[in-house]
């Protein structure tokens, strides 16, 4: 949206921008900006309150009466998250103690993997099926320990990479949770609760202190991860 926000300023429409991940905004300056710390997916603040969406709209309207930009202002309010609780969920056993431990579990969970898969389809696939997730999370795995991201043996760009991981062991809980995941609950599962995605932060993290591009690094996990 910031980028877009550029074109269409340039060819004469005034734009206010919604932004949602500070960073981004700092990054891309674009020309009118309201940030609001809301979740991710509710750029209105609260869902089904009509009254509350339009005063952030009217707010963010404003902006359009402020001198020429970039121009960033923050919205007063802080609405965190109420779906961060991560799911129950319990991890198979080692596969193989002499593998990596984040690649190990991945192939310990292909099995439930491949049970979801049968039942439900699957959105892996960006780069790899799910037989080749373990190769992947092995190249997170070096370059989370120094191996420079561009000689780690991705099997495609990092964002996609990461796309296809996550979703892999996400699918894979569906089979193994205890109870209907919530929103948000499979997410902070598998960066809070698995080899792997500590794994996929620490490349990540990797990434952005060698210089990787920015938007590479950035959008391997949502931009509130650290």
């Amino acid at each position: 949206m910031c980028v877009l926000a550029h074109v269409l300023e340039a060819n004469g429409i005034a734009t206010v921008a919604l932004v949602s991940v500070l960073a981004v905004a700092e990054k891309m300056r674009p020309p009118r900006a309201l940030y609001c710390e809301f979740p991710l997916g509710r750029p209105l603040g609260v869902p089904g309150d009509a009254d509350y969406q339009h005063a952030v709209l009217r707010r963010a309207f404003a902006l359009l009466d402020a001198p020429s930009g970039p121009v960033l202002e923050t919205y007063p309010d802080l609405i965190e998250t109420d779906d961060t609780q991560p799911i129950a969920c319990d991890l198979p056993p080692r596969f193989d103690p002499n593998l990596p431990a984040a690649v190990d579990e991945a192939t310990a969970l292909l099995p439930a993997y491949e049970r979801s898969r049968a039942k439900r389809g699957t959105s892996v696939g960006r780069t790899t099926d799910g037989q080749g997730i373990p190769h992947a999370v092995g190249a997170l795995v070096r370059i989370a320990t120094g191996t420079p991201w561009t000689e780690a043996g991705l099997p495609g760009d990092p964002i996609s990479v990461a796309h296809d991981v996550r979703t892999f062991y996400e699918e894979a809980a569906i089979e193994l949770a205890s109870a209907p995941a919530h929103a948000g609950g499979a997410e902070a599962w598998f960066y809070e609760q698995t080899e792997c995605g500590r794994t996929l932060l620490a490349a990540r993290r990797a990434m952005k202190d060698a210089g990787a591009p920015f938007a590479f690094w950035l959008y391997m996990a949502r931009a509130t991860r650290q």
